[in-house]
């Protein structure tokens, strides 16, 4: 029996003798593994910049929405008819002990127009407890108050995008006067930036004024019901079930709804929207790395194909080490660990390009990526095992010559 390191040798010299087929056989595995580790690094970064964005909404949040339309056998998407009064904005406000504020959001797009500039963004009417349901902080200046709620005052929080396209990037816009719909607004706060929502929607590219004021002067009409989502913050995370199990009890005996009659409303927790994106993506991931694994397995078909043209063409050099003494383990052992060195170096080469290339993209594109060492431990693994699966059939071919035979090849 010949030892392990003399057989490791004698596979590594055989391997040094061919480079260039060496490595052509490992760049099936290389390239593989390599879209492997890129696929679902950037997959898994998707995943986290998806759950960090919809984070950003606010923290135990739960979604308020008034009920659908049903008209000529169409039916319309949530909050397509109002159903939900300022009466029972005011419930869910004082009356839930789950609930630790509540906050209305009407929006409308139009053009806004400072002293030199007009853009075009989107105007949203809320209260003051709509930045702390949603952890906004006031970057210079001050929030919406209860005053200029109760007087409808023409006062404005804006964005840091509105603010660099009606002001000027480095200007500072407290103080100063736009228009909406030809009515002044006076700017009395700017926002801490929020970036791009969970919906891709810049979140910075946005104008508050108060909800009263919004009723009076850009999108008057159902003064009786809320216009658009309420935002509902939790007293914690654990209370999120808690808090959309009382607005539904205290909405369906308000709305006086039958125990078989469906609810009029609806409610969405920013947990539920985070699974629902995330196992998108997820899905979407799993299937990128499946076909990068199809390239896998035609690496491990590559160093099979190429260990049996390289058992055939050493058919006499395995005469002679059986004559001499090898055992069919010997040669055995030596064809398996050069199919597996070959897919082990291929798979180290395939996870430093696949990191790279990640990398890449990353910057190029702007996505995120997240390396996990689990996965690159297992695509280490996967490799060495292809490697070891196609090298059984020519290691076993190679150890099945008869040395007589072998011999006599020419």
């Amino acid at each position: 029996m010949i030892p392990a390191t003399e057989t490791l040798r004698l596979a590594l010299r055989a391997l040094r003798r061919n480079k260039l087929r060496s490595f052509l056989t490992a760049l099936g595995i290389i390239i593989g593994v390599a879209a492997v580790i890129c696929m679902v690094s950037i997959g898994e970064g998707a995943k986290q910049r998806i759950r960090t964005q919809i984070e950003s909404t606010g923290t135990n949040v739960v979604l308020l929405f008034s009920g659908s339309s049903s008209s000529g056998g169409m039916r319309g998407g949530m909050g397509s008819q109002p159903t939900i009064t300022w009466d029972d904005l005011r419930a869910v406000q004082t009356e839930l002990p789950a609930v630790r504020a509540a906050a209305p959001l009407s929006r409308t797009g139009t053009q806004a127009i400072s002293e030199s500039q007009t853009w075009t963004t989107t105007v949203y009417g809320t209260t003051p407890e709509y930045f702390t349901i949603r952890n906004w902080s006031i970057a210079r200046g001050s929030g919406l108050t209860a005053s200029d709620q109760a007087g409808a005052a023409k006062n404005a929080v804006i964005g840091q995008t509105v603010a660099e396209n009606l002001f000027g990037a480095g200007t500072d816009p407290i103080g100063q006067v736009l228009r909406v719909r030809n009515a002044p607004y006076i700017v009395v706060g700017l926002l801490e930036s929020k970036g791009q929502g969970g919906m891709g929607e810049d979140q910075d590219d946005a104008i508050f004024v108060p909800i009263s004021t919004f009723q009076a002067r850009i999108q008057g009409g159902l003064s009786q019901y809320v216009r658009g989502p309420v935002y509902v913050s939790a007293v914690s995370s654990e209370a999120i079930d808690a808090a959309r199990a009382q607005i539904a009890s205290l909405l369906r005996e308000r709305h006086r709804l039958a125990p078989d009659e469906e609810d009029d409303f609806s409610t969405r927790s920013m947990a539920e929207m985070t699974g629902t994106l995330t196992s998108a993506t997820q899905t979407l991931t799993t299937l990128l790395a499946s076909i990068a694994l199809v390239s896998l397995i035609v690496g491990g078909i590559g160093v099979m194909n190429i260990m049996l043209v390289s058992v055939t063409e050493r058919t006499r050099e395995i005469g002679i080490r059986m004559a001499v003494g090898a055992q069919p383990s010997d040669i055995m052992a030596q064809f398996l660990i050069e199919a597996l060195t070959l897919a082990a170096i291929g798979g180290a080469i395939g996870v430093l390009l696949g990191l790279g290339a990640g990398e890449l993209l990353s910057a190029r594109f702007g996505w995120s990526m997240v390396a996990r060492t689990d996965i690159i431990v297992m695509a280490l693994l996967v490799s060495a095992g292809v490697g070891i699966v196609f090298g059984i059939y020519p290691a076993r071919k190679a150890a099945r010559l008869n040395p007589i035979d072998a011999l006599r090849y020419e």
